[in-house]
């Protein structure tokens, strides 16, 4: 069962969460597997990217949707995880050309998708209730370091996204295979303000607060970065978690799982593409209708089809919805 762990350690700022997904992860795979499945580097590719949006959802807690992008000029033209405020998730990616064989280790991800240097990773959050003329927030990083040096982890490309939109130090540690997607983070939490801190001069403290100075952080994110992937992918949370962190006293919440925690959804419907075909106007529909005789429209994350003839799009126009609503992503 998929399930979340959240974590914090006594009296130092610093929090951690540790995420498992399995049937969740594996019923998105389930849903490719009639367009042939994906190669092996990029379900982990996409995995891992899933394990990162549950755990950064979760994270910042944010009352709408969180959407992971990564897109470039490679065979892998996108791959996109959305996970929402209640921890259900859908991710697809799309394949253009041949990746080659292997796993992540063995195929970079600069070659999947970031083949002349133009990749980028984005992340998106969409409130779910918009107040008018709200417009989702969007960040954006390439997929190279400060010296144009490309990146060849997730992880370290959502570290680097995380360190300049939160300022806070970040370790992530991820994999996936076509059984598990999992992941671990580690932050730190500001010092200023904390009554849990006490002890030492003000500028101490400062010092403390500052990007990659908090001893107490560096200490355990190292502690973090030695999870290897094969112990995330197999070992239960109890076992990481006594692995990792038995010398530092912690407090743990009672896990996220079942219905509270991380499971499969698709948001599509008919009545979101009945709205994204008519924000493409009646010419561009009635041009698709005339070649093909109906329009007919897959939903990418779940393979769900919906299919309109002639009498079903003029009813699209005839009786307009009250709102435009988000289209699902389609063919």
């Amino acid at each position: 069962m998929s399930e979340l762990h959240k974590f914090l350690f006594d009296g130092l700022p610093v929090r951690g969460m540790l995420v498992r997904l399995t049937d969740s992860w594996q019923d998105i795979l389930s849903r490719r597997q009639q367009a042939g499945g994906y190669p092996e580097a990029v379900t982990e590719l996409l995995g891992e990217m899933t394990a990162a949006a549950v755990l950064m959802q979760a994270n910042i807690k944010f009352n709408g949707a969180l959407v992971l992008q990564i897109m470039g000029d490679g065979p892998v033209k996108l791959a996109v995880a959305e996970v929402q405020p209640d921890l259900s998730l859908r991710a697809t990616a799309k394949v253009v050309g041949e990746v080659a064989q292997g796993s992540l280790a063995q195929v970079k991800l600069s070659d999947m998708v970031n083949v002349n240097n133009q990749g980028r990773c984005a992340i998106t959050l969409d409130p779910k209730d918009r107040l008018p003329g709200q417009q989702p927030y969007q960040g954006v990083v390439p997929l190279f370091d400060d010296q144009r040096q490309r990146i060849e982890k997730v992880s370290e490309v959502l570290e680097h996204y995380m360190l300049q939109s939160e300022q806070l130090d970040t370790r992530l540690v991820l994999a996936a295979n076509d059984q598990v997607a999992a992941g671990l983070l580690i932050q730190r939490l500001p010092v200023k303000g904390e009554a849990n801190l006490q002890g030492g001069s003000s500028a101490a403290q400062a010092n403390e607060d500052e990007i990659g100075r908090n001893e107490d952080y560096n200490r355990i994110s190292i502690l973090a970065a030695s999870l290897k992937r094969d112990e995330l992918l197999t070992l239960d949370a109890d076992t990481i978690m006594h692995r990792l962190f038995w010398e530092e006293p912690h407090t743990r919440f009672v896990p996220q799982s079942g219905d509270d925690g991380p499971g499969f959804a698709c948001s599509c419907s008919r009545e979101r593409v009945s709205g994204m075909l008519r924000s493409l106007g009646v010419a561009e529909v009635e041009s698709i209708l005339a070649e093909q005789g109906q329009v007919e429209v897959g939903c990418d994350f779940c393979g769900a089809h919906y299919r309109f003839d002639p009498v079903d799009a003029a009813q699209i126009f005839t009786h307009p919805l009250a709102s435009p609503p988000v289209a699902p992503s389609a063919h």
